[in-house]
């Protein structure tokens, strides 16, 4: 990935413009804000400035008219030079359809709303999380695989299986953790978990990194450093006022000093914040997404408890990583990173919305075959209904359970009901037994159907 070309920083010069001059560029520098884009200068310097100016005035009006919407941040780089973020008009837009989907009661899908289906939503987005924002930093597993590997409950063979073994239980534990405020102890547990059995330097998990271990973030393929975290003497004093951040709330407004912070924006720069201090010798990315979790969780949008943002992150990493780099090259303006995580979680919302609908899709498909198999419960209906997707597929009494969040006597009497009832094949598979979707299963469940209402 290309390094953004920093920014000229003497935007000030053009305050020497006569008044008209100064007045036109302005205001050009105004609509093409009104755009939303808030683009860097790498981008804006190959548009063609207004006639009768050069691109690094409109550069330089441009961060004119940004200065007065950027709010400090209570986060320093390594100079002690503060960050700074701005709400604009698309990032407020953006805000107001996260808290449209995501939060309080409003429009909580039926699938969701429902106890007895619930969970398999849960498990989904534990599934998903777990892959992608592993995929995010270089486990080399294919989803399949992993889904495998997790549902079977087989041990990881690969560091990369191991990697996503970790992600699924550390996510499992953030929706206990939500209650808990945020301390240097839960983001040391936190980061055990995520990283148990994959580091180079296995002590470096739950602690800080030493002064001898010289961490940078850089191109694996020419070697470009992009980033230089803050020093290993100032992490300590760094991730208490991470901390101290983290806990805030709308409450603060009241305080000295205090102001209003919206829960979403306090999220993501949440997860900027641990990303740019990069506290550890590994697995920084993933603690930090973790961290984003149980802050929207613990400021009330339940909602990511189902989301998944690594699955649209995982899309175009390198987007993902240009955020960062926007932000750094740029004084310290948050606001790409800001912009960029509110549109990806606009988008996991949607996706999960349209997940939702697809599914509910199926089931009122399938509901004709499965009319009348009323002795079936809906987790065996949610595996018949997978079953007639796809033919020959292979299920495990463990599998299932851990896709229902079951206990083991429950998954095995559903599986079992099914292979009695002849909707599924009982065969032995090594030391345990596996389950067959054969792929005449729609005639199976019509004889099934067929039968049972001969005998009614």
């Amino acid at each position: 990935m290309k390094r953004p070309e920093t920014p000229p920083t003497d935007a000030e010069r053009i305050l020497g413009l006569a008044s008209n001059k100064l007045g036109t560029i302005l205001r050009e520098a105004v609509r093409t804000e009104a755009e939303g884009k808030y683009r860097h200068w790498d981008k804006l310097r190959h548009l063609a400035p207004p006639d009768g100016f050069t691109r690094e005035q409109l550069w330089g009006a441009t961060k004119l008219v940004r200065r007065a919407a950027l709010k400090d941040l209570p986060l320093r780089d390594a100079r002690g030079e503060p960050f700074r973020y701005a709400i604009t008009d698309m990032i407020s837009r953006l805000l107001h359809e996260i808290d449209l989907g995501a939060g309080g009661n409003i429009g909580m899908p039926d699938p969701i709303a429902n106890p007895q289906t619930r969970s398999q939503y849960v498990m989904r987005s534990l599934f998903q999380e777990a892959v992608t924002s592993s995929q995010l930093e270089g486990a080399a597993t294919t989803r399949a695989v992993a889904k495998e590997m997790l549902r079977s409950g087989r041990p990881p063979r690969t560091r990369g299986e191991r990697m996503i073994l970790n992600n699924y239980l550390t996510m499992q534990r953030v929706a206990e953790w939500k209650e808990r405020p945020l301390a240097p102890d839960l983001i040391f547990e936190m980061h055990r978990m995520v990283t148990d059995g994959t580091l180079e330097t296995p002590d470096g998990a739950g602690r800080l990194r030493r002064a001898d271990e010289k961490i940078t973030v850089q191109d694996v393929i020419t070697g470009e450093i992009f980033h230089s975290p803050p020093p290993a003497e100032q992490l300590s004093e760094r991730l208490e006022a991470l901390c101290t951040f983290a806990n805030g709330s709308v409450l603060d407004v009241g305080k000295p000093e205090g102001r209003f912070i919206h829960p979403a924006v306090r999220a993501i720069l949440v997860h900027f914040w641990l990303a740019y201090d990069h506290p550890f010798v590994d697995g920084n990315g993933r603690t930090a997404r973790a961290l984003f979790y149980w802050s929207m969780l613990r400021q009330g949008y339940w909602l990511f408890e189902f989301v998944s943002i690594s699955e649209i992150l995982v899309k175009a990493p390198a987007k993902y990583a240009r955020s960062f780099l926007c932000t750094e090259t740029d004084e310290n303006d948050a606001t790409y990173f800001l912009l960029y995580q509110c549109e990806v979680i606009r988008r996991s919302i949607v996706a999960l919305h349209e997940y939702i609908d697809a599914k509910s899709k199926e089931l009122r498909e399938t509901d004709a075959l499965l009319r009348g198999a009323t002795e079936l419960n809906h987790r065996q209906q949610a595996l018949i209904a997978h079953a007639l997707r796809k033919p020959g597929a292979r299920y495990t009494i463990e599998g299932h359970r851990r896709s229902h969040a079951i206990v083991y006597e429950t998954a095995r009497n559903d599986l079992l009901v099914l292979a009695r009832l002849g909707l599924l094949e009982h065969r032995k598979s090594g030391r345990s037994f596996a389950f067959i979707a054969e792929p005449d299963l729609p005639d199976r469940l019509q004889r099934l159907v067929k039968s049972k209402s001969a005998i009614g």
